[in-house]
């Protein structure tokens, strides 16, 4: 990308040292005039023509910026590391001189880094490179980049500026989990689960038509002999599991601030469900409390889609939980994962239904007060207790969640719930 020329009229692409020149330069003529010495006005018309002419020469020098921005990696979790690449290419009739460069950044990614490269002359290409380190999770912007140019004396400046950006996603930190079943009721457990038609009789739920390229070794002649028709076996469909987490980001559900609130602890606990979900081979919907955010498919692209949408929640002012519709999933096979904070009694509505749908329904139950430096350790026990023991009466398992519990730990918490032999994950 060429960045576009910013012209500067009169005298402003003077520094404040060529206009200190030219300032003394003309002082010093005219105090050569008035005490009649001509040696101190020749040095006066050097120092003014110093500048003006390394400023006219700079001007046509038809000097031009090409800029190559690159991102690597371009997604990083909370306190990884990316390195900007900048590749410079600079052209036209350049006089030799310095290159100042300046590239934009978000507090959030550190001080904004500012490079010299001394010795440039003519056509000139060259690489720079610097990492940035991210502490909180969201999507930013890198850039534009501003390049300056100034002359072998220092008197001269041209600036140009570029409007390229590039996009570094922070994700939340994500914990491996071990490989544990989860969920309660009839089913398999698996990658996928297995199912046939469930039409008719055993035998004809199992036997389809014959098509041209069938396999003649897949026909099913007990049928074909009852039917007059050419049968064949039916191939096992396969089926995909759904996992249905809602991650609860309401203010009013949440205590403390920044790095250090119960919101930022859901998210990090989401990212790892989420992630271990999907990777099981889980189609994974996320939803936050307006609604669902993605559908993620089950592998490790699955995974990513989740974690990039849970880099860019964030809490909302709303006080309701959105119903989790029955896209969620595939009729009663979804298993839901709330993580929940503060509760209002409007939410037991929304609840009670989503766990109707579900074959199996957790739930982390955040002390939210506990991030509340000013709480009351009193104040903190009863209420996610209640709100554990509401939700266990109403079918859901329910496990509470405090500042020093670990992601691990909530895991196999939820994964201890009593179950049959079968399972879904």
């Amino acid at each position: 990308m060429r960045a576009p020329r910013r012209t500067r009229r009169g005298l402003g692409g003077l520094t404040v040292r060529g206009r200190a020149f030219v300032a003394a330069g003309a002082t010093a003529v005219v105090c050569a005039v008035v005490l009649g010495q001509a040696t101190l006005a020749s040095a006066g018309v050097l120092a003014v023509a110093l500048p003006l002419v390394s400023l006219v020469a700079t001007r046509a020098s038809r000097f031009e910026v090409h800029l190559r921005r690159g991102l690597s990696p371009t997604h990083v979790e909370v306190g990884g590391t990316s390195t900007v690449h900048l590749g410079l290419a600079v052209t036209g009739r350049v006089p030799r001189g310095t290159l100042l460069l300046e590239d934009q950044l978000p507090y959030v990614l550190g001080a904004r880094p500012r490079m010299v490269v001394r010795g440039v002359r003519g056509a000139w290409t060259g690489d720079v490179a610097y990492p940035v380190r991210a502490e909180v999770r969201g999507r930013y912007e890198t850039g534009p980049l501003v390049v300056r140019v100034r002359d072998l004396f220092g008197t001269v400046e041209l600036v140009r500026e570029f409007h390229h950006t590039g996009a570094l996603t922070v994700r939340p930190q994500t914990h491996a989990l071990p490989r544990r079943t989860l969920g309660e009721g009839s089913g398999t457990s698996g990658d996928e689960q297995l199912r046939a038609a469930a039409v008719g009789s055993a035998e004809d739920a199992s036997v389809r038509d014959y098509r041209i390229g069938d396999d003649l070794r897949r026909v099913h002649w007990r049928t074909t002999a009852r039917t007059g028709e050419l049968m064949v076996r039916r191939e096992e469909e396969r089926r995909e599991t759904h996992a249905v987490v809602l991650l609860d980001n309401r203010t009013s559900s949440h205590e403390g601030v920044g790095h250090g609130s119960s919101f930022e602890a859901a998210v990090v606990l989401a990212a790892s469900l989420c992630a271990h979900l999907a990777r099981l081979g889980n189609v994974v919907h996320l939803h936050d409390a307006g609604g669902l955010l993605v559908s993620a498919p089950a592998g490790g692209a699955g995974a990513t889609q989740a974690l990039d949408a849970l880099a860019v929640t964030a809490l909302t002012d709303r006080t309701d939980l959105a119903p989790l519709g029955p896209r969620g999933g595939v009729g009663r096979r979804d298993i839901h994962l709330a993580l929940l904070g503060r509760l209002a009694p409007a939410d037991d509505a929304v609840l009670a239904a989503a766990r109707a749908r579900a074959v199996a329904a957790h739930a982390v139950v955040l002390d939210v007060a506990r991030w509340h430096p000013d709480q009351l350790r009193a104040a903190t026990v009863a209420a996610p207790l209640r709100e554990v023991l509401h939700l266990a009466a109403r079918g859901w398992h329910a496990v509470p969640v405090g500042p020093e519990d670990t992601v691990t730990g909530v895991w196999s918490a939820l994964s201890a719930a009593r179950r049959p032999a079968g399972v879904v994950r």
